[in-house]
């Protein structure tokens, strides 16, 4: 198996903070005209693939997060986010209507913590949806 070089190495680093192949080539010092082109060269090659695994995985298990807590706070990013909350007028008065907070970002916390318990959709789970419209109704649909 090829060693990595010390200027791969700093590409690897580089890499890593910005991900972007060409700014980490000429952080690491690569001189070239076309350092898109060298960085592609570089992230084709086994070793340095294996090296970006490594220093990520070295990273990860540095941060001692244990999965109860992510687990924790995904939910809780989720339920305040799918509250529902007074809609309020120009003045700052309660319009009588409701909204949820923010949904995208409760979905997204969900999707995430679905994602993280390994949840996955089943082929036969879900069925298409047929989706029907005054343009595509007819007298036997109705």
């Amino acid at each position: 198996m090829k060693q990595i070089t010390q200027q791969q190495k700093k590409f690897v680093a580089e890499y890593i903070k910005c991900l972007d192949g060409e700014v980490s080539a000429k952080k690491a010092g690569y001189k070239s005209k076309d350092l898109k082109e060298i960085a592609n060269n570089l992230l084709s090659k086994d070793f340095v693939i294996n090296e970006i695994k490594l220093q990520l995985k070295k990273q990860i298990s540095s941060l001692c997060v244990n999965k109860g807590y992510v687990i924790q706070k995904l939910l809780q990013i989720a339920e305040f986010s799918l509250e529902e909350e007074d809609v309020l007028d120009k003045e700052g008065f309660p319009t009588g209507k409701r909204k949820l907070r923010d949904t995208s970002a409760g979905l997204k916390a969900l999707e995430s913590l679905c994602k993280y318990l390994g949840f996955q959709k089943e082929e036969d789970d879900y069925k298409e949806a047929k989706i029907i419209t005054i343009s595509n109704l007819d007298d036997s649909k109705i």
